[in-house]
């Protein structure tokens, strides 16, 4: 099926070999299924950014529901940051992407809920592989050195992203360290495409890690 950036990084945030989501990575996921939002609507021209600022082009909504959602959100008038648009409706995120998948198959949900915030984390994904396959097209933009531009921006997406919220599922910490000159040319790469998101991200993961958590938990 056809999967949005928010499903994809949904996705790419599953440890397979352990049948989970790492604690660690659902820190700032939320956020982080925003920034795949924003980044989808701007790379399909329905959103304009302004000296780093975004705002709403005058168009019709995007079929999918999230994204749908995301954009509403944006100014129609004067552009704002990126940060509000990332950060304040993260802790809402999550569950409609997660519908989302369920609904089309990809995963499936735990048959009992309860009270417990991580039981909502606690889902059953369907196909691993296609997951593996999703890590493995981040990884190779960052580990076999490929010219950030002849990446396809949604693969691009898939690399820095996760990489600004420490997603332990796709990079270790030390692959961040040893390929940080790779991720910096990558990272300018996805500045030209979608100025200013990347740092609004960053920052709102940033100020939800400092206080003991982000909105996944």
């Amino acid at each position: 099926m056809n999967q949005t950036l928010p499903q994809r990084l949904y996705l790419i945030c599953y440890t397979v070999d352990k049948g989970k989501f790492e604690v660690a990575d659902l820190r700032g996921r939320g956020q982080l299924l925003r920034a795949g939002a924003l980044t989808e609507l701007s790379l399909d021209g329905l959103l304009t950014v302004e000296k780093g600022k975004v705002a709403r082009r005058a168009a019709k909504p995007p079929s999918d529901s999230f994204l749908a959602e995301v954009w509403r959100d944006t100014p129609t008038e004067k552009p704002k940051n990126w940060i509000q648009f990332v950060h304040n409706k993260a802790y809402a995120a999550e569950e409609p992407v997660r519908d989302q998948l369920a609904t089309a198959g990809g995963i499936t949900l735990p048959s009992k809920r309860n009270l417990s915030p991580i039981t909502s984390h606690q889902v059953t994904v369907n196909d691993p592989q296609q997951i593996l396959a999703l890590q493995e097209t981040a990884r190779n933009a960052v580990l076999a050195g490929l010219d950030p531009a002849a990446i396809p921006a949604d693969e691009l997406t898939l690399a820095v992203l996760p990489a600004e919220c420490e997603v332990t599922s796709v990079f270790t910490r030390d692959e961040l360290r040893e390929h940080k000159h790779t991720l910096k040319a990558l990272t300018e790469r996805f500045d030209e495409l979608v100025p200013g998101l990347r740092k609004a991200l960053r920052d709102s993961f940033l100020s939800s890690r400092a206080v003991g958590g982000g909105w996944g938990i």
